[in-house]
């Protein structure tokens, strides 16, 4: 593996802080991290390789402008931390978002575990909407702030349950065991989830970011701003030009230069009039 440029890392989140593996430095990065990086999945949808070696995680998201999911943006944090000093974990949870209870689902998302002398916590920057800005300690049945919504972890046998809690209710995002997970143990998952013709992240339009004071999410053509006063706002994108410049500038994406991008989008709108048409 090639080790990680930390100067360019650091450049790209706009982070100029300490480098010692303390809980105040990780703090820093996971809030740093999901605002410069932005979620989304624009090479499943364009048919493009999703990598997951380090230097094209390296390549992609801090020299060509890019974002990712899970896999991409745990595995270059984790790569990062271990770079630093850190002593980190590589974890795989099922999700439970928008499912339905009792549904049994594949161990589809990334996460890590970071122990420190203060104890274990919970890093993850690749969960979308919803993704935490600050790490969490591994201790059940405690709301702990974040930069912005509260979480808490339920534990359930010998697993833990992760919580947001918005709309003065609590909400299941993932459960997860603590067993350490190998690069190939997420290259099977990811080739899945990037090439079969029925994953959302093949057929549809993602992206997440947050702001201090909001979070960005795009679904389609659908951009919602959720502010942390509670408000939320909603506004359809109607062309291709339209959905370009809010990638370029709510989620602060440099787009891949390839014509199949407008295609793609165009598509993505067609398919939206289609289905407000039949309403």
């Amino acid at each position: 593996m090639s080790a990680i440029d930390l100067d360019a890392y650091f450049e790209r989140i706009g982070y100029g802080g300490g480098r010692t593996p303390t809980l105040d430095t990780l703090r820093a990065i996971h809030l740093r991290h999901p605002q410069s990086i932005p979620f989304e999945n624009l090479n499943p949808l364009l048919g493009l390789p999703v990598r997951l070696d380090a230097p094209s995680l390296q390549q992609k998201l801090l020299f060509e402008g890019r974002g990712g999911y899970c896999f991409e943006q745990n595995l270059l944090l984790s790569h990062v931390l271990k770079e630093l000093g850190f002593r980190v974990t590589e974890l795989a949870a099922r999700v439970l978002w928008n499912t339905p209870e009792g549904a049994v689902r594949p161990r589809s998302h990334m996460l890590l575990l970071v122990d420190l002398d203060a104890g274990p916590y919970v890093a993850d920057v690749g969960f979308g909407g919803l993704t935490l800005t600050g790490p969490l300690r591994l201790q059940p049945d405690a709301e702990q702030a974040t930069p912005h919504e509260p979480f808490r972890l339920i534990k359930m046998d010998e697993e833990f349950v992760l919580q947001a809690r918005f709309d003065e209710a609590w909400r299941p995002l993932y459960r997860f065991g603590l067993e350490k997970q190998l690069l190939p143990d997420y290259e099977v998952t990811n080739w899945y989830l990037s090439n079969h013709p029925e994953s959302q992240f093949v057929t549809g339009l993602m992206a997440a970011r947050p702001e201090p004071d909001r979070r960005y999410a795009l679904r389609n053509n659908r951009l919602t701003v959720h502010h942390r006063t509670g408000r939320t706002e909603q506004r359809v994108l109607a062309s291709a030009a339209e959905m370009r410049q809010t990638l370029e500038s709510a989620f602060h994406l440099r787009l891949p230069d390839t014509p199949d991008l407008d295609i793609a989008l165009t598509e993505i709108v067609r398919r939206a009039d289609l289905m407000t048409s039949v309403k």
